[in-house]
């Protein structure tokens, strides 16, 4: 793993845990003791993390990272998961896409799908998104009518958020939303790093006849900061194979649906 790759991986993961020991970054990025120290001083040099004794702790700049910082993190799961969210979406369907890696994919493969970007006089796809990347990214589909929602960016993660987001979605119906999440538990079910976005992830939820959660295995029996209060009981996941039984038992036990992607 080269430098650059390294310092972005130390970033995610600090974001996602609040803080990291230097035993914990040799363990997890298989590098030395000697490297993990200095990776970490490079990083609290620019301000994006606080050193402690043998580790360092999250500062908010760090807490949630943008996409070019996360793209490289668990490519292969995420484009299974965005193969498989793409296969339960039909032809003129409303799609809801929050921001994200995984919600990055999914529109990357949905603008793939032949048969839902072939001419046919117009639009054959609608996709409401609150991520201007995505919304960026599915431009250049004149097949695909994209709308994207107002509200105030978060340029940690480009998504935008507050009541002008919020003030959209009521407007829309949607037919499927594919949400993301930074952690997914039986007990509190979805979680993302920031309320804002909860709020907006959730009311996109909400206003869709079926709610998805699109998380690869990394983030399952995590806890991030921001609940999204979903009813498991209508709630699908799409995650990979590399959640575990008991992991498994549990969400289903809550009462949310599982698609083990393959």
């Amino acid at each position: 793993m080269n430098r650059s790759l390294r310092l972005a991986s130390l970033l995610e993961l600090l974001a996602e845990r609040g803080q990291l020991q230097v035993d914990e970054i040799v363990d997890l990025l298989k590098v030395s003791p000697a490297t993990a120290r200095r990776d970490l001083d490079t990083l609290a040099e620019q301000q994006l993390l606080a050193r402690t004794r043998g580790g360092a702790l999250s500062l908010e700049v760090a807490y949630d990272l943008p996409i070019r910082y996360k793209s490289e993190q668990n490519t292969e799961q995420k484009q299974v998961i965005a193969q498989a969210a793409s296969a339960l979406v039909s032809k003129d369907d409303i799609v809801g896409l929050c921001g994200g890696t995984t919600s990055t994919a999914i529109a990357a493969a949905l603008g793939a799908r032949a048969d839902l970007t072939e001419h046919a006089g117009g639009a054959s796809l609608t996709i409401v998104t609150n991520a201007v990347n995505i919304a960026s990214q599915l431009a250049m589909r004149p097949q695909i009518k994209t709308v994207l929602t107002g509200g105030v960016l978060n340029p940690r993660s480009y998504e935008l958020v507050g009541p002008f987001a919020e003030a959209t979605l009521h407007e829309l119906t949607i037919d499927i939303a594919f949400i993301g999440a930074n952690g997914v538990d039986a007990m509190v079910g979805p979680t993302v790093h920031d309320e804002l976005e909860a709020k907006v992830n959730s009311l996109m939820a909400r206003r869709a006849r079926r709610a998805v959660i699109v998380a690869d295995s990394s983030k399952i029996g995590r806890r991030a900061f921001a609940s999204m209060n979903l009813a498991r009981s209508s709630t699908t996941l799409i995650t990979d194979s590399g959640i575990t039984a008991e992991q498994q038992r549990q969400l289903a036990e809550s009462g949310m649906e599982i698609v083990i992607a393959s």
